[in-house]
């Protein structure tokens, strides 16, 4: 009889750590691929600067690639203008000139079967309609520390086509937070540093992202994260390195 008692009271207490543990663990968020539309958070989130087109299919995203803030880009006298930050360039030659953007994308993007390497040139689109470019710059060479001195507070500057366009986190895009950033090529939504919680991702693949719930896709979406590594101790974090999750689609200027 004591032995019966014995083992029921652990069952019980067995049963209750079962309750316990399954009530108070966070549920894992899972979302087949390709089952999520963008179309309704591409519509409310990009800017009336950005001209929307959307198909069966596809969304087809124009720009003129200018940005909506302050930058030293927009030249001397320009209500938009200021310095720049302490320790850059200051006799950069360059300047910028708007440009007709087109960004097709998926209306339900989805895992791509081979992960195709980003390039050099736009791989997304900011929600002001600024391109988004990858950790490299002309050669395919890494962004070094003299090019970054030629950044903006907003981790941006003009390349050769006097084509304004982000590398990195800055002042009027993303610092430290969780903000959507914009679309890349290939559908997927791209993030501040943060999650939605406020915390630091550490569960990020070997593409910058992962699927959970975000302010804009409470279901949870696949979608990328500015890098967390203060890249190369300048105070700017890379917006995204590496392959594409999915397929990108076409970017043209």
């Amino acid at each position: 009889m004591k032995n019966l008692k014995t083992i029921f009271k652990l069952s019980v207490v067995i049963v209750s750590l079962i309750v316990s543990c399954s009530s108070s663990d966070p549920t894992p968020v899972t979302v087949p691929s390709g089952s999520v539309s963008i179309t309704d958070v591409v519509k409310s989130k990009y800017k009336s600067a950005v001209t929307i087109t959307v198909g069966t299919t596809s969304i087809v995203l124009k720009s003129n690639g200018l940005p909506d803030h302050k930058t030293p880009y927009w030249g001397v006298g320009n209500a938009l203008y200021e310095d720049f930050p302490n320790g850059h360039h200051t006799n950069v030659n360059t300047s910028m000139t708007d440009h007709n953007y087109s960004m097709t994308i998926p209306v339900n993007p989805t895992a791509a079967s081979t992960h195709e390497a980003t390039s050099l040139g736009p791989i997304g689109m900011a929600l002001n309609g600024v391109p988004i470019y990858n950790d490299r710059e002309g050669g395919n060479v890494a962004l070094d520390a003299l090019t970054i001195t030629t950044f903006d507070y907003s981790g941006a500057h003009p390349g050769p086509g006097k084509d304004y366009h982000y590398h990195t986190t800055g002042t009027y895009l993303t610092v430290d937070d969780a903000n959507l950033v914009g679309i890349l090529r290939d559908g997927f939504p791209i993030y501040g540093r943060q999650d939605k919680d406020g915390t630091y991702p550490v569960d990020l693949d070997a593409y910058g992202g992962h699927t959970k719930a975000t302010a804009e896709f409470l279901d949870g979406i696949y979608h990328y994260h500015a890098s967390n590594v203060n890249y190369l101790n300048t105070g700017y974090y890379i917006l995204k390195a590496g392959s594409y999750y999915g397929t990108k689609g076409t970017f043209t200027f």
